[in-house]
């Protein structure tokens, strides 16, 4: 009598590896960390790493090798708001060295998912429905010298817009102007008596922190782990997966 065929071992889902930018400040740091917990708990049959492109570890080159060198998959999701350098080269140059183990998920923003993050805590800020917001809103993003990032905020400010059915303007935190507060400005000269500002932001942290005295009347949180973030993180690793997966 023949012996039983063995059978193939499972195929291991790759590692989700959640990479954000990096900050100094420690409840920043405990906010994409509480994101990445979230994705974790949505996705238990998932290993979900956490890895950063910038400011401290762990380095995603470093993430990525390591499991590369283990033999294992691994689909990295940027936890950033644009396609931007950190995206395009830091995160390109991680997988391109992985020897075909890791593929690279899109950035969260700019899109429908996120914007409705933006308008929630946006109303949150002003204790009212935002479409109903009598005055001018200045979408407050990081700030970059790349120009496809900046391409993305202007496609945030744009989509924010159209759900509030009114124009919406950007200022920056750094690398680029109008400042907010400057954006800020510009909009009671234009006429507005109220002035608030959504946050194009993920966590908080030194940027902020500057967003108080931007001299607006509201100022929207940054966005946080939202269930509606959760669900576009697994579902952009989730594509990401089944593309690579694809002869």
């Amino acid at each position: 009598m023949s012996a039983p065929l063995a059978s193939a071992p499972p195929v291991q889902a790759p590692v989700l590896v959640a990479c954000s930018h990096g900050t100094r400040s420690e409840l920043g740091r405990r906010t994409v960390d509480a994101l990445r917990d979230a994705v974790a708990a949505a996705r238990p049959d998932l290993s979900v790493r956490a890895a950063h492109v910038d400011v401290h570890g762990p380095e995603l080159p470093e993430v990525v090798g390591e499991l590369s060198a283990a033999g294992r998959r691994s689909v990295v999701v940027p936890l950033l708001l644009s396609s931007g350098y950190h995206v395009r080269v830091d995160v390109a140059r991680a997988v391109a060295a992985s020897g075909g183990l890791a593929t690279a998920a899109e950035a969260l923003g700019p899109g429908s998912e996120v914007t409705g993050v933006v308008l929630q805590r946006l109303g949150e800020a002003l204790g009212e429905d935002p479409a109903a917001f009598e005055g001018a809103v200045v979408l407050a993003a990081a700030g970059s010298s790349d120009a496809v990032a900046q391409g993305d905020v202007r496609t945030a400010a744009a989509l924010l817009g159209e759900r509030l059915r009114a124009p919406v303007t950007c200022g920056f935190l750094s690398a680029q102007e109008p400042t907010v507060a400057d954006a800020v400005a510009a909009a009671r000269r234009a006429g507005a008596r109220r002035v608030a500002v959504a946050g194009y932001l993920l966590a908080p942290g030194v940027f902020s922190r500057r967003l108080a005295a931007a001299g607006a009347d509201a100022v929207a949180e940054p966005m946080g782990p939202h269930p509606a973030l959760v669900d576009l993180v697994v579902r952009r690793y989730e594509a990401a997966a089944a593309l690579a997966a694809t002869p």
